[in-house]
């Protein structure tokens, strides 16, 4: 048995407000498939214009820093092969900014993420992993 829950956050490179429309879409379902892949459940998920905040819970052998690797890295390839304008405007092919944020649940407690997340603006969608953004720029 095992309960290890994260609060992830990461930014695109320079707070570019590309999470819009069908990229935040295919991001959101890019994520999803990621996660389903490691045996990751999304508890809670937001898709922001410029962010992307995750409270996860992973299997005790998957590493924060690889779980993030692998959102990270694998959303990125695909949106820039899906969506030549990102490509144009990523020219160095790194969508993401370097770092991210990493929180246990323990540090914080869960109803607070949620709370936090839940309380990001405009509409959520049915499975818990909403996106922020305005579907017009």
């Amino acid at each position: 048995m095992w309960d290890v829950k994260y609060h992830v956050v990461w930014i695109t490179k320079y707070r570019y407000k590309v999470l819009r429309g069908e990229v935040a879409e295919r991001a959101r379902d890019l994520i999803r498939q990621i996660c389903a892949a490691r045996e990751v459940t999304i508890v809670r998920g937001a898709v922001s214009p410029d962010h992307i905040h995750l409270l996860v819970a992973a299997p005790p052998q998957l590493a924060p820093a690889k779980l993030v690797q692998y959102l990270k890295g694998r959303s990125s390839r695909m949106l820039q092969e899906e969506f030549p304008h990102l490509r144009k405007r990523y020219w160095g092919q790194h969508l993401w900014a370097r770092g991210y944020f990493c929180a246990t649940v323990g540090a914080v407690d869960e109803k607070t993420i949620r709370e936090y997340i839940e309380n990001q603006k405009w509409d959520e969608d049915a499975e818990s992993f909403k996106i922020t953004a305005p579907t017009e720029p």
